[in-house]
């Protein structure tokens, strides 16, 4: 296993448990107890933990595990639900889309659809994700628009009030939101407050509103609303989701898709 991967693991074990002892970590990677120290210390020196004796804590009350060290978990799903919304955009769109795992795979779906790889623009994105514009610009049938703001380094992505000069201009056809938990009752929502402000008005600036999540982000709250239950139109999931939960949304007015 590389250094990249076993970091991964260990933060996602750290992210789900609280706590982790180096014998532990060790057991679970199938390494040396030397090695988990010595990724320990590492990842303490990068402020990702807090080191322990004998093992290491999550760093901080809340945390959120920084997009470059999300591991592929949940991952074919999340390709699966990145298609079905990818197929929901016609031609000739304006889309909006957020930061997060899920809704760069929906970016390099739309990369790859064959009706797109031509047009003037084939597609109009507008995106507040930094990773997202990157991957996209080299395709010059894409006209890429990026709202403008300070970077956020957990999720790449742009926050503050100058992205509200750029969206306060513009209209979508649709915004595909990534969330951190979508629930009927409290909507849908992210970890972090300015985070989710700028995901509201992409939101408020587009026609209709997709929710892109797998399915273990359904029937959770998260610290920051983004918005209502009631704003989105449609919800892409994976078939894991709950039949309880998926008949709620419905009942909503929401339509949900399970791929």
């Amino acid at each position: 296993m590389s250094r990249d991967a076993r970091w991964k693991a260990l933060l996602e074990l750290l992210v789900d448990r609280g706590r982790l002892d180096v014998e532990e970590a060790a057991g679970e990677l199938r390494v040396s107890a030397a090695t988990i120290r010595r990724d320990f210390d590492q990842l303490a020196e990068q402020q990702m933990l807090v080191r322990t004796r004998g093992g290491a804590v999550v760093h901080g009350v809340s945390y959120e595990l920084p997009l470059r060290y999300k591991t592929a978990r949940h991952a074919s799903e999340k390709q699966r639900i990145a298609k079905a919304v990818a197929d929901l955009i016609a031609p000739g769109e304006a889309v909006g889309l957020t930061g997060g795992t899920t809704t760069t795979e929906v970016a390099r779906a739309l990369a790859v659809r064959g009706d797109l790889a031509s047009g003037s623009p084939a597609l109009t994105v507008v995106t507040n994700a930094l990773n997202i514009a990157n991957e996209l610009a080299v395709r010059p049938q894409f006209k890429i628009v990026v709202t403008g703001g300070v970077a956020r380094a957990q999720s790449y992505e742009l926050i503050g009030p100058l992205a509200d000069g750029v969206l306060s201009q513009i209209t979508m056809d649709v915004a595909v939101l990534g969330v951190v938990s979508f629930d009927v009752t409290h909507g849908a929502a992210a970890h972090d407050e300015a985070e989710a402000a700028i995901n509201r008005l992409l939101c408020e600036r587009a026609e209709r509103v997709v929710v892109a999540a797998d399915s273990s982000k359904l029937g959770r709250r998260a610290f920051a609303r983004i918005c209502g239950s009631e704003s989105v139109d449609t919800l892409v999931t994976d078939t894991a989701a709950g039949a309880d939960t998926v008949r709620r949304l419905e009942e909503a007015g929401i339509r949900v898709i399970t791929v």
